[in-house]
């Protein structure tokens, strides 16, 4: 990755003395370059339509990064008083530019800028690098040179400077032989994975599939991070899985409501002027989680498309990134209709360019698991696959007085559960209540999100992780632990002893729902949840150390292998009442995945 360049929008602001703007240029699609002159001083470039637009020398700056994530970021000038307001940038290329940046300026400022008398008087032609990326030597030089302070600290005491000593090499993304890191992260991109990345950055149609485990979540939040935010949306067919990549459901974003209307109906309310506006911005739509979208339903969005874009090219010129597993979750039919997939859909062949296959799992390391796992994914179940399931019944899998999680078929009963469990308990009920942004969008809210409006806890309370809260110490989405004790203060909060022997006080975090195409609402609440039993559907992307789970009310295709592969052992699975009926793979999903893997061996044999 070139991090010299980054295409993005830029408004432009130019300062009086009073800091009161006095001029303001805008950039709707513009590039800027970072580079070196002759003199080796850096200087950062405006390019639009071909034409240098701005050259500025970089002396003294500040960098505002707090909605990084969305793609902007700020870079003020305080010799120039210019505040360069950068936006619609994908926000990994936009952290690798701004790391860069920061690295490379804080060593030259350390090594000395050269002065505006020596720069009158010299003879030396002027010329224009790109800047390199960064490599070892420059977190050596940074290291060796600048006071290490976190990246969040102002230092006001001289000035609000992000300079030599706002430097810590230590958090700064490392950039070398064209790959983008974090130093301390162990996760690369296997081939098929940079064979999808690569494709969609070629802009073509792509959908990732693959069994449980094997990376999708983690290469589509890659994918997302080198997307343009504001003509990006990312979806998934429900709540749930929507809330856990940053988006919304795809129902939301088409404006369609259930989708169960006819589709004249269905092109009418998509014409609305928030759906139209969405349809109409929209050059890359991510849809997760596509196993439960029914073919109907697929072929509906993509008429609305053409309609609503005014643009008869399959899903109206839009690139798709679409990501699942039809051997899990199907698609929710009512009574007596048939099932029809995506892959079913008339539109489907046209839609999808590319299929990936990703085949390496990540989530279990033993071979014998992983086996079963995929048995049961295909519907197979041979007898020394039953004999290993069947034997589980006997692991001894709660430690400390960690309990296995149940995984239910049912909410009705993860919800009986947990009330007994919790009501058995001794001592007093805390009740932690969820602060909504919009209370009018509560139910919303509650149908999305991993955390409820109400948290209902006491002292010895089975509880789990829904959300990442430090990877390197094992706090991850579905960390199991128990309720130690109740810290003192202004506010109470829960402290959870977690599996891994690991104590922490367990703040509140926020959720992001997004509503429109600039529309979001949030909840803030404990990253809780009580852990005496889950269901099926909502343990979907958790990883779970300790797993008990009841097969005896599967109803669905590939729901005991959801169920069954979000352990990560066989040590910590107890499964009950198991038996061949329970596993289940749809004859159409498997003969899709059959002319799938024929034709990726014909093309890697050409």
């Amino acid at each position: 990755m070139d991090v010299s360049h980054l295409q993005c929008t830029i408004n432009m602001e130019k300062l009086n003395e009073q800091g009161i703007v006095r001029q303001r240029s805008t950039y709707k699609r513009c590039t800027i370059v970072l580079g070196r002159d002759q003199f080796r001083d850096i200087l950062l470039r405006i390019i639009v339509k071909d034409q240098i637009a701005h050259s500025f020398n970089l002396k003294e700056i500040i960098l505002y990064r707090r909605f990084l994530k969305e793609g902007k970021a700020t870079i003020k000038l305080l010799t120039q008083s210019i505040l360069i307001m950068l936006s619609n940038c994908p926000p990994d290329r936009l952290s690798a530019f701004l790391a860069c940046l920061k690295v490379k300026h804080a060593i030259k400022y350390n090594e000395g800028l050269t002065c505006d008398r020596k720069r009158l008087r010299s003879d030396i032609p002027k010329c224009f690098d790109n800047i390199s990326p960064l490599v070892e030597n420059d977190l050596k030089k940074a290291k060796e040179n600048i006071p290490l302070q976190s990246l969040h600290d102002k230092t006001p005491k001289r000035k609000r400077f992000e300079g030599p000593n706002d430097i810590n090499p230590r958090k700064l993304m490392v950039v070398s032989n064209n790959a983008i890191s974090q130093p301390k992260s162990n996760m690369k991109l296997n081939k098929s994975q940079l064979n999808a990345l690569n494709a969609v950055k070629c802009g073509q149609n792509v959908f990732i599939t693959g069994s449980g485990g094997t990376g999708k979540s983690f290469l589509l939040k890659k994918i997302i991070g080198l997307l343009p935010p504001h003509d990006t949306f990312i979806t998934a067919s429900t709540g749930v899985a929507a809330c856990q990549i940053g988006g919304m459901t795809l129902h939301s974003f088409a404006g369609i409501g259930s989708g169960s209307s006819s589709l004249e109906k269905c092109i009418t309310m998509a014409s609305r002027h928030l759906p139209s506006v969405q349809w109409k911005n929209c050059q890359h739509l991510i849809i997760d989680e596509i196993s439960m979208i029914d073919s109907v339903l697929f072929d509906k969005i993509e008429a609305i498309a053409r309609a609503i874009r005014k643009n008869e090219k399959p899903f109206g010129g839009i690139q798709l990134i679409i990501c699942g597993d039809f051997l899990q979750l199907p698609p929710i039919m009512k009574k007596n209709e048939t099932k029809k997939f995506c892959f079913q859909a008339e539109s489907w062949s046209l839609c999808v360019h590319k299929t990936i296959e990703l085949t390496e799992v990540k989530r279990q390391s033993d071979p014998l698991f992983v086996n079963i796992l995929n048995n049961i994914r295909v519907g197979r179940c041979p007898d020394n696959v039953v004999e290993k399931l069947n034997e589980t019944k006997e692991n001894k899998i709660d430690a400390d007085g960690i309990l296995a999680t149940r995984l239910c078929t049912h909410k009705e009963n993860v919800d009986q559960i947990n009330k007994v469990q919790l009501e058995s308990l001794p001592g007093k009920i805390m009740s932690f209540q969820a602060i909504d942004s919009d209370q009018m969008f509560t139910k919303t809210l509650d149908s999305c999100c991993p955390v409820g409006a109400t948290l209902e806890l006491k002292i010895g309370a089975q509880v789990l992780l829904t959300k990442n809260l430090d990877i390197g110490q094992g706090l991850v989405n579905g960390a199991r632990g128990i309720v130690a004790s109740f810290s003192s203060g202004n506010t109470v909060t829960p402290v959870v002893k977690f599996s891994n022997g690991l104590k922490r006080v367990i703040k509140a975090e926020k959720w992001m729902i997004k509503t429109g195409s600039s529309g979001q609402v949030t909840r803030t609440q404990l990253p809780l949840q009580l852990a005496w039993a889950i269901s099926i559907h909502k343990s979907q992307g958790m990883t779970l150390d300790c797993v008990e789970i009841s097969l005896s009310r599967v109803f669905e295709c590939g729901q005991a292998y959801v169920a069954l592969s979000r352990a990560k052992t066989l040590r910590g699975l107890r499964v009950l009442d198991f038996s061949k009926a329970c596993i289940k793979a749809h004859p159409d999903v498997l003969n899709y995945y059959v002319r799938l893997r024929r034709r990726t061996n014909l093309q890697n044999s050409l």
